[in-house]
């Protein structure tokens, strides 16, 4: 038997129950691994809420959960790239954040193939905190808008787990951020992280206050607020200035008049995912190589991450929707 966090019903953090189920062996192709340290995201949140990009409704129960560090512990038939006590990270199992969840568990069936080595000088916590959120980023830096010397940035919720990565990743190569927070405590660790202005968005407008720091307007916004921000965003990006939503914390962005991308300063927009890299193991795992590599120079830090025990999920949810805390969440098994 192993314990698992479950949902028998969409809802509020008082839906999940700490149960226990039985496992299968691994079947071909998969491996059993033993969770260390179970990553919390707000992709979760929504999964548990029912406000996801499900179309149909999913079948319950349903162990949430997509992403963990773990040890192999036994493996499958046709498995022979990791052996018994291999340490290991994965980002979901599925092609989206609502299919094939169940991180939520001490144990767990999972595909070997879409598994990737943790290095040694990188902690299970560390990893369970940075792997999808550091992907995010990555992918937003890498892909999308990169950076540079002279550019200014905005990042809501900068204090939150991909926003605390953006602000270092985005000071790293040289442009000044500005990152909105909800308090003191959150300003102060946006600051610790790369921010070199913080506004209180819930005490200030922040267009205007950005405007008061860069009147012609930011380089680009960085935003996984969602509904709440994203639009009013435009008005405070310079012209041919990147508009990139990743998250939608607050709620999905309303429809955009592509009309308004013109009358606003001929702006740029982006609504990017992880989810199509995570099936290419060897693209997932150099992206992830890429990343620890970072976090073991210095680059990134992770050293805001609150932990809860697994059987406490329902106080870190409601933690984490209330937006009290600044940083990553990790569930401990």
């Amino acid at each position: 038997m192993t314990k698992v966090i479950r949902i028998h019903s969409h809802g509020g953090p008082d839906v999940m129950r700490y149960e226990d189920i039985e496992l299968p062996p691994p079947g071909p192709g998969e491996v059993r691994v033993r969770h260390t340290a179970i990553a919390l995201n707000f992709s979760d949140i929504n999964v548990r809420r029912g406000g996801f990009y499900q179309k149909e409704p999913l079948p319950m129960p349903i162990i949430l959960g997509n992403e963990a560090a773990a040890v192999v512990e036994s493996l499958g038939e046709g498995v022979t790239e990791w052996t018994k006590g291999d340490r290991v990270g994965y980002v979901g199992m599925g092609a989206g954040f609502f299919q094939n969840t169940g991180s939520y568990a001490q144990e767990r069936n999972v595909i070997a193939a879409r598994l990737a080595p943790i290095p040694d000088n990188i902690s299970d916590t560390q990893a369970a905190s940075v792997m999808l959120k550091g992907l995010t980023a990555s992918n937003i830096v890498n892909k999308i808008y990169q950076p540079k010397p002279g550019d200014t940035v905005l990042i809501h919720a900068a204090a939150s787990g991909v926003g605390l990565i953006l602000a270092q990743w985005c000071k790293h190569f040289g442009a000044t951020v500005i990152g909105t927070v909800g308090n003191e405590e959150k300003a102060r660790i946006a600051r610790e992280h790369g921010c070199d202005h913080t506004i209180f968005y819930r005490r200030t407008d922040f267009v205007a206050a950005v405007k008061g720091i860069v009147p012609k307007g930011v380089t680009a916004v960085l935003d996984g607020v969602g509904k709440d921000t994203f639009v009013k965003s435009m008005d405070c990006t310079a012209p041919f200035g990147t508009l990139v939503n990743y998250g939608n914390a607050s709620g999905h962005v309303p429809p955009i008049d592509i009309m308004d991308l013109s009358l606003k300063g001929t702006l740029n927009i982006w609504r990017p995912g992880v989810h199509h890299f995570l099936g290419d193991p060897v693209r997932f795992r150099a992206l992830m190589a890429d990343l620890f590599d970072l976090v073991g120079k210095g680059v990134l830090k992770t050293v805001a991450t609150r932990t809860y025990p697994l059987q406490d999920a329902v106080i870190a949810h409601g933690d984490a929707e209330s937006a009290a805390y600044a940083g990553p969440v990790v569930l401990l098994p």
